[in-house]
């Protein structure tokens, strides 16, 4: 809970009896849990053996407000068999690589007379500047808000998302599809949290 400040401000203040310091601060957290204390809430393979109120104790761990600031947030289900050894294709690291890279240079690009270089460190003024949504996007956005009880932040961190996800496709218009995307990036606080 302590991070929540230091996330939203990129700094953080240390405070001691007689004296308190604050320093410049950027991060990215990266964190993990289980949907609940034995890990198998909502398995199709086994059986949950929590009571509902350890889920509930379980899952208060981490507060509303912490999870807002979170911006990916996925459910990660266990790896089948079949799909280990399958012959399908994918992207191979290599070319996520390039795309990624790309999309830092479209983003360094675009925001070269602004103080930024990513699309993570937009403000809501830029926002409306930089992310300009198409008509059935924006419906689709506007119709989520409404169902899902997104916040302000939460918002601003999915219209974000999708910038991305539009940079990473070099698309010039965020579209339904990266709307959609990013929502499907951010279910976790609705699902188990909501």
């Amino acid at each position: 809970e302590v991070l929540r400040q230091p996330l939203e401000d990129k700094q953080v203040t240390v405070t001691r009896v007689s004296k308190s310091a604050t320093y410049p601060c950027n991060f990215m957290v990266i964190a993990a849990m289980n949907p609940c204390p034995c890990g198998y809430m909502g398995s199709e393979k086994k059986e949950c053996t929590c009571s509902l109120d350890e889920i509930r104790r379980y899952q208060k761990k981490i507060s509303g407000p912490l999870l807002d600031r979170i911006d990916i947030q996925i459910e990660v289900n266990p790896v089948e068999y079949k799909d280990m050894i399958s012959d399908v294709k994918s992207e191979s690291s290599e070319e996520i690589r390039k795309k990624v890279i790309r999309a830092r240079e479209i983003q360094k690009i675009r925001y070269k007379k602004e103080k930024i270089s990513t699309n993570a460190q937009l403000t809501t003024p830029l926002i409306k500047k930089y992310c300009k949504l198409t008509d059935e996007g924006e419906k689709v956005l506007a119709l989520a808000f409404d169902r899902l009880g997104l916040s302000a932040r939460g918002y601003t961190k999915i219209v974000k998302l999708a910038r991305t996800l539009a940079d990473l496709e070099e698309s010039e218009d965020i579209e339904v599809t990266h709307i959609a995307e990013a929502l499907g990036y951010r279910d976790i606080d609705s699902k188990y949290f909501g």
